[in-house]
């Protein structure tokens, strides 16, 4: 099976990493491969037509940002609890000696699968709950810290330019601290394996480990580069908003801001999306690479040199999200498949 590359129409894909594994998503197809502790990879793959495909409205410009946004965070999190499950599986059969009788069922999960209903409230309930966490540390806890540490609540720019300031600092602050862990570290080589073989296939090369090693792991489309761009563009808009909220209210009270910074919060992640994707189609000009540089120097943080075991699982998440048939607990070196051309 072979695929090609439209230059006329460029068919863009994109993942992240999970525990021990990539998830790649394409057109119509997520797919996600997660190493086992046997040196097999499992491999996992869904139908998915995107919301903006049943409704075309949806694909309208900041639009389409802020659904897709909340689209990929249900998918990642579903992703990263089948991750989850197949380390599960692993400790669960070396605890049991053969288990199983030794085998996964294909979908990493030996355990009875829980019904769709309750699976899906418990996927709403862990998206909302990080939902939550993210916008309580990264929203509102900068607010909080300006209003009460620093006396320029009624001067628009500079209230959210250091509001935005601190949202930086508690990111990198995170980054830098969960880095620390050797899981962590794991799963930040796995998003270096993504973004290579993401990489390897926008450049038209065979999808191969060897292709994808060639590749630079620091992506302009990546959801680090994302964050940092959502936390310029809120400084910018929220301190429009506030200035129009000040001349007419004369007074800006934190419960003020609160009341109309969070509801705006999709709104920015539009705005950033929109703007993420006209710069990386930029980057081989100057001021596409001047403003695609903040989000690829946070990405040394984020990312980290796979090795060719890790780079195998991101080409097979990859191939198969492009529609090609790979069986579970397959390993790539005795895969003998033909390599997706897309040239």
């Amino acid at each position: 099976m072979s695929k090609r590359f439209d230059a006329a129409k460029p068919m863009q894909v994109g993942g992240q990493a999970v525990l021990e594994g990539v998830m790649m998503r394409g057109v119509g197809m997520v797919a996600t491969a997660v190493r086992r502790s046997n040196g097999t990879i499992a491999v996992k793959k869904e139908q998915h037509v995107s919301l903006g495909e049943r409704f075309p409205v949806l694909k309208w410009p900041i639009l389409r940002g802020a659904i897709g946004l909340v689209e990929m965070m249900v998918i990642g999190m579903r992703t990263l609890n089948y991750s989850a499950k197949v380390a599960l599986d692993d400790v669960n059969e070396k605890e049991n000696g053969k288990g199983n009788n030794g085998k996964s069922n294909g979908n990493g999960s030996a355990a009875k699968p829980e019904t769709g209903f309750k699976e899906n409230l418990k996927l709403g309930a862990t998206v909302t709950v990080a939902l939550a966490v993210g916008v309580a540390l990264f929203f509102v806890t900068p607010l909080l810290i300006a209003t009460f540490l620093f006396n320029v609540d009624q001067q628009a720019f500079l209230f959210n330019l250091i509001a935005g300031s601190i949202r930086v600092g508690l990111l990198l602050g995170y980054l830098a601290l969960i880095s620390l862990s050797k899981e962590i570290k794991r799963l930040f080589e796995y998003h270096g394996a993504e973004h290579k073989a993401v990489f390897a296939f926008e450049k038209g090369e065979q999808l191969t480990v060897e292709a994808a090693a060639r590749q630079s792991r620091f992506h302009p489309r990546c959801g680090t580069s994302f964050l940092l761009i959502v936390m310029v563009v809120s400084i910018l808009l929220f301190s429009v908003l506030d200035a129009i909220l000040i001349a007419w209210l004369g007074k800006l009270t934190i419960v003020m801001r609160l009341l109309t910074h969070i509801p705006l919060i999709p709104f920015v992640g539009g705005i950033s999306y929109e703007f993420i994707k006209f710069s990386a189609k930029r980057t081989e000009t100057t001021l596409g690479r001047m403003i695609v540089a903040p989000g690829l120097w946070l990405q040394k943080i984020t990312t980290r040199e796979p090795d060719n075991t890790q780079l195998e699982v991101a080409i097979v998440a990859l191939r198969s999200a492009l529609g090609e048939e790979i069986t579970a607990d397959a390993s790539l070196d005795a895969l003998s498949l033909e390599a997706i051309s897309v040239n």
